[in-house]
């Protein structure tokens, strides 16, 4: 029987009480795997695409069938949408709200995180000294409790619900590949936090939410220079390098996405700094990749090899990241004006 494109959408969203498909290749108790670089994350988000008004339990373990998909990749990372596991909440926050990684939303996914190796974002209501934050737990490797970032800016409607507005300086979280940060949804709007991560060093940024963010999202990654990895109900589900560029995204077609990024790298102002590529490139052939922005006069600097630093490089060759540069300039320009 021929499907139609509706039937598909349906197939592929994995809808309530769906299969899920393993993607593990024929013969897969051989060895196919590739070595990776030592900075190099395979993060991970999954969409809430087709899964509708479910009842909690029903949308967790569809969320969790969706993520045993991408353990072929071996995610280092798997992110999940903002509040997956509910529609709605009026009146009964205080009934859903749990204690991070002790309630029946997140303990599965601390299971997934300590069985498949891997960190896992858990998005769900929390509660801590009589208050209800809008929240997502991170797991580490183990399944423990690394941390739990707040939404710092939840909209009125979740504030009538009951949902308190989090910290407003948020918390980065060191990994064995990096440093990572979050911001969910609402948050979008307010440059600050974003700005707040990236000072505190972080150098891959989660977005889950209830909706894609369009261009927005683009453009936060490429003004803090760290790639943005979304988790969404409804619209696109994407991640954004540090170039703004997208380069991945899920949807009713594949609702998961799984996308290596090489986090060794660093932005360079191209002037007078170029004129150093042609003696790395010589010493450092392509153990190196020089990227070009030519019209935002940017460089990208990325380690191909295990053996190669971008920040010995850049102290080899004298060269300040353009956050440097641009840090050493605002001095000068403070100090030199009325």
């Amino acid at each position: 029987m021929r499907r139609t494109r509706r039937d598909w959408i349906s197939f592929a969203s994995a809808g309530l009480g769906a299969t899920a498909v393993s993607l593990t290749p024929a013969g897969a108790g051989q060895s196919t795997v590739r070595p990776r670089l030592p900075r190099e994350v395979w993060a991970a988000s999954v969409s809430r695409e087709g899964i509708g008004a479910a009842r909690s339990q029903q949308a967790v373990q569809v969320v969790l069938e969706r993520m045993e998909q991408i353990v072929p990749l071996r995610p280092d990372i798997v992110c999940t949408p903002e509040t997956f596991a509910f529609s709605s909440v009026k009146g009964k926050l205080e009934k859903v709200a749990e204690t991070a990684g002790a309630g029946p939303i997140s303990r599965p996914f601390a299971e997934f995180a300590r069985k498949h190796k891997c960190y896992v974002i858990c998005c769900t209501y929390t509660k801590d000294g009589g208050r209800c934050y809008n929240s997502a737990i991170v797991f580490d490797r183990s399944g423990g409790v690394l941390g739990e970032y707040r939404k710092m800016h939840p909209t009125n409607d979740e504030m009538d619900d009951g949902v308190v507005p989090g910290p407003v300086d948020p918390p980065v979280f060191k990994t064995d590949f990096g440093t990572i940060g979050i911001q969910i949804c609402f948050d979008i709007n307010w440059p600050d936090g974003w700005r707040k991560l990236r000072r505190a060093g972080a150098e891959l940024v989660f977005w889950p939410s209830a909706y894609g963010g369009g261009t927005m999202l683009n453009a936060l990654a490429v003004e803090n220079k760290f790639p943005i990895v979304s988790s969404t109900h409804k619209g696109t589900t994407k991640v954004c390098d540090i170039t703004g560029e997208e380069i991945a995204s899920a949807g009713w077609v594949r609702p998961w996405l799984c996308v290596p990024l090489n986090l060794e790298r660093a932005v360079v102002h191209a002037w007078p700094f170029c004129e150093h590529n042609a003696a790395i490139q010589a010493k450092y052939g392509d153990k190196i990749r020089i990227r070009i922005l030519t019209e935002n006069e940017w460089m990208i600097f990325e380690s191909l090899s295990p053996e190669v630093s971008i920040a010995q490089v850049l102290k080899e060759f004298d060269i300040p990241t353009l956050d440097q540069y641009t840090a050493k300039s605002d001095a000068a320009q403070s100090a030199r004006r009325p």
